[in-house]
Parts: structure tokens; sequence; C-alpha cells
């Protein structure tokens, strides 16, 4: 079963303290880069994987999708959502990645945010996200980027010289990683972006974009905390196609 550290208490509270957690999209620094990779959602069936506070899935209601079917492991996660919710049109589901169960030839777009590298296997995950697409079907996802995975914790190391780097740790020796992000024992799972390009070529997906996120000018001016993700990339975000 995927790891649902979204239900303990002490983890939610602190994510709920969140800067995206209080401000949903508006305040997820790559969102702009992910709705451009989203497009027109007008008309289309939508499953969102991770869905969390819900925050993606009433965006996509809100700009015209036909339907939204919103997922997550976590009860915490879907009862906030079910709570900010108003109107029809989105069913929030508990539901295990690990052992997806999609129908099939239903969605015109899957969308994930912040979810996929904690899912071990992914590979299981894309297949049944290809078999429930529809022919020309979209799948946009965000995760943790590789190479921030696998960088040493905690934080810079300050060379003699005065210049900050970000150590990394066995970048190509992909599997578990262990952290403490808001709780102690957080397990996500570390792969390559070779890896990420051949699972979903296996599962039938053709990659149509990359982003290797990073904050633009206008971004530091109103959050100058992001400068050192100009240092090493934080989040991967992809777009593919059925």
């Amino acid at each position: 079963m995927t790891q649902n550290i979204y239900d303990d208490p002490a983890f939610f509270e602190g994510y709920s303290r969140l800067n995206r957690s209080i401000h949903g999209l508006a305040g997820a620094p790559e969102w702009p880069a992910l709705r451009n990779m989203v497009g027109d959602v007008r008309d289309q069936a939508v499953v969102d994987l991770g869905c969390g506070y819900g925050w993606f899935s009433r965006w996509a209601r809100e700009h015209g999708a036909r339907n939204v079917l919103a997922l997550d492991v976590s009860d915490r996660m879907l009862a906030r959502a079910r709570e900010l919710t108003a109107g029809d049109g989105i069913v929030y589901q508990r539901a295990d990645l690990e052992r997806p169960s999609l129908p099939r030839a239903a969605f015109d777009l899957a969308y994930s945010s912040l979810t996929f590298h904690y899912i071990e296997n992914l590979a299981g995950l894309f297949s049944a996200i290809h078999a429930s697409l529809r022919p020309a079907g979209r799948l946009v996802f965000s995760i943790e980027h590789p190479i921030y995975m696998a960088s040493r914790h905690p934080g810079w190391r300050v060379d003699a010289d005065g210049r900050k780097t970000w150590p990394i740790d066995s970048y190509q020796v992909e599997g578990p990683r262990t952290t403490n992000w808001l709780a102690e024992g957080v397990v996500k799972q570390h792969r390559t972006i070779g890896t990420l390009f051949r699972l979903l070529d296996e599962a039938g997906f053709t990659v149509t974009r990359l982003v290797e996120w990073g904050p633009s000018d206008e971004d530091l001016a109103t959050q100058p905390e992001l400068a050192e993700e100009r240092d090493r990339p934080m989040m991967l975000l992809m777009a593919a196609s059925a």
C-alpha cells in the first residue's frame, strides 16, 4: 500500500501550514508552467491522481472540465477537499495508487502533482493510466526532481572558497530514499530521468514536454527564498500523450 504519511496528525498539521496548502495553486510557484502544459480542459473528463486538497480538481471544473475523478490515499486530504468543494462534477474517492484500478478509456486528461515520487509500482501505475485514457489522451505531472531527491540532506555545503554546493548522493542508485520532511521516516522512490522516460515509453506514452522547473525573475521578485531553486532543480514537470 502507498505510504499514507498524510494521515499522520503531525504531518498533516505541518502540511496544512505550507504556502501551497493555504493559497492553493496560487501558492505553488510551478503552477504557471504546469497550467501551460495542461492547456484547455473544456469538455474533458479528468482524473486527478493524488488530489490532496482538490485544488486542481476544482480549477479543472471551473475551467470547463466535464467531470473530474479525484483520487487520494489519505482520508484527511479527502475530507479537506470535500470541505473546500462546492457544486457538482467532482467525485472524490480513496484509492491506493500502488494498486491502481481505473476505468478503461474513460479520461481525456490524467494529472498528478508531487505524488508519483511516493509510488514504488510506478510502472504499473503508468500502464493503468495509459489504459484509462482515450485516444489522444494526455498525462501531465510533476514530481520531485531526481537530482533533488538524490541530494544529501540537510541542505547546502559551503566550500572553502565560500561557494555553495548541493552534494549528490549516488544518483544512479535507484530505490527508496528516507527523508525527514514534516515528519520522520518519509519514504520516497528515487529514479533517474532516464528511467522515467523508459517507464513512460514502456507503458505506451510519448513524452511531449519536460521542464526542469526553476523560478523566473518575476518569481524571485516576490519570493526571494526561491533563489536556491536556480542552483539545483527541485521539481520536474512532464507531459506525455497516449
